[in-house]
């Protein structure tokens, strides 16, 4: 098993190009199942889990075919697909499959919208909190689908086929509204969702589902409406930028100190991020081809934050922050409101020498003069960025274990890190 290690204490300086949001790409791949025409997906980021979804599609009859690079295209410009579902062979999603990614079980409403019924096993991902999937099942109920669980199986079907409806969520969810969205746009007459998440990434999967045919309004607020039809055309469409992928270098450049462009990142997905950096004492600037973050010698400033739905402050950079305030000159409060386990990073932040003391859903950070580098182990896929985070700027050498969970959701991230001066090597094997 690969480890990573980091020999912290450089400086960071220079560009790190931002890929394309796996929070978006995951979707936008799953929307190809409700046309039987091809769906052009242009920088979708080389990671695990995008592998893995691939299989999943490819297990359900869908082709899926890697185009090669354009001319001028940068070497960390992600990948281009064509995914056509000329003709679904299968309508089961396995375990086997399932179990190893969270976002594979939103094909449940694409298959439910083009073959009238589906089995797909209840998902898996990283162990941080329960997830349950009953707000997915809420929304498709609405909208005329039975769906019973059945030996770790959703078993669903729309006999009368799918119709639209009124879908109001008890509480934000990013995975119930793409379900939702995915299911509606192909049902009979309109349906309203209330509450919906308003994430850019579900904003990004609103607009690629546009021009493939659906008639969607609202889009980027907490209400959508959308009126059904018949049928979806292939399209081409652009994944969003990586916000949270912007943010995590954003704090490691802040963590270190120096001067960084994040070039293809977009500030207004991440404006409260960026605020609450600016408070922590490193400087923000938006330019032309992204943003550049610096801090020169300044001290990093203790702040409060609390995890919300957007826009408020990321959930998925939670874990990031909280790396980012082990150095920070007193005490800050993380409090988590998402999900109910994510503070695993904890002990493996205390393994390089940070003072944390969890109260809760709330984490006391206090600020350390120093972190000493130190052998830890990744939980989930946003604490081993963390764990990055924190050895870059820790004396002495830092080994980071199951570093499985990093390819799920960062690419190419030590070539991007050695391109601005980092010392950060993966080490093949045990």
């Amino acid at each position: 098993m690969d480890r990573i290690r980091i020999r912290g204490g450089n400086k960071l300086n220079g560009t790190i190009d931002i890929s394309g949001a796996k929070n978006a790409a995951l979707p936008l791949m799953i929307t190809a199942l409700l046309s039987p025409e091809t769906l052009t997906l242009h920088n979708v980021p080389r990671l695990v889990d995008v592998l893995r979804l691939q299989k999943i599609l490819n297990n359900h009859g869908v082709d899926i075919m890697t185009a090669g690079k354009r001319a001028g295209q940068l070497g960390t410009a992600g990948e281009t697909l064509k995914i056509s579902a000329k003709t679904i062979v299968d309508t089961t999603a396995p375990y086997e499959l399932v179990s190893k990614m969270r976002a594979s079980f939103w094909v449940l409403g694409p298959l439910i919208a083009r073959m009238g019924e589906a089995k797909v096993s209840l998902p898996g991902g990283c162990a941080i909190g329960t997830r349950p999937v009953d707000l997915h099942l809420l929304a498709l109920e609405k909208l005329g689908v039975t769906c019973d669980i059945e030996n770790g199986y959703v078993l669903a079907k729309a006999k009368n086929g799918l119709k639209g409806g009124h879908i109001s969520f008890p509480k934000v969810s990013v995975g119930a509204t793409h379900a939702a969205l995915m299911t509606a746009v192909m049902a009979k007459g309109d349906t309203e969702i209330e509450n919906a998440a308003t994430e850019p990434e579900i904003s990004d999967v609103a607009e690629c589902l546009v021009k493939m045919g659906a008639k969607i309004d609202g889009i980027g607020t907490r209400t959508l409406r959308i009126s059904g039809v018949t049928s979806l055309h292939g399209a081409e469409h652009t994944v969003i930028s990586d916000r949270i992928e912007a943010g995590t270098y954003a704090m490691a450049a802040g963590m270190t100190g120096g001067n960084v462009l994040l070039r293809g990142a977009r500030a207004d997905t991440l404006e409260n991020a960026l605020l609450v950096l600016q408070r922590a004492g490193i400087t923000i600037e938006q330019e032309n081809e992204g943003i550049r973050v610096k801090r020169n010698g300044s001290p990093i400033l203790p702040v409060d934050v609390t995890t919300d739905p957007y826009p408020g402050f990321p959930t998925d950079l939670q874990a990031q922050f909280m790396g980012l305030m082990t150095k920070a000159k007193g005490t800050s409060h993380i409090r988590e409101t998402i999900f109910e386990n994510r503070f695993m990073h904890v002990q493996e932040l205390a393994r390089l020498g940070a003072d944390i003391h969890l109260h809760g859903d709330m984490a006391e950070v206090r600020g350390v003069d120093k972190l000493t580098g130190a052998d830890v182990m990744a939980t989930d896929l946003r604490a081993s960025a963390t764990l990055v985070i924190a050895g870059l700027a820790a004396s002495g050498d830092t080994m980071l274990h199951r570093v499985y969970h990093l390819d799920r959701g960062f690419e190419a991230l030590e070539e991007k890190l050695q391109g601005c001066g980092a010392d950060v090597v993966r080490l093949a094997g045990n």
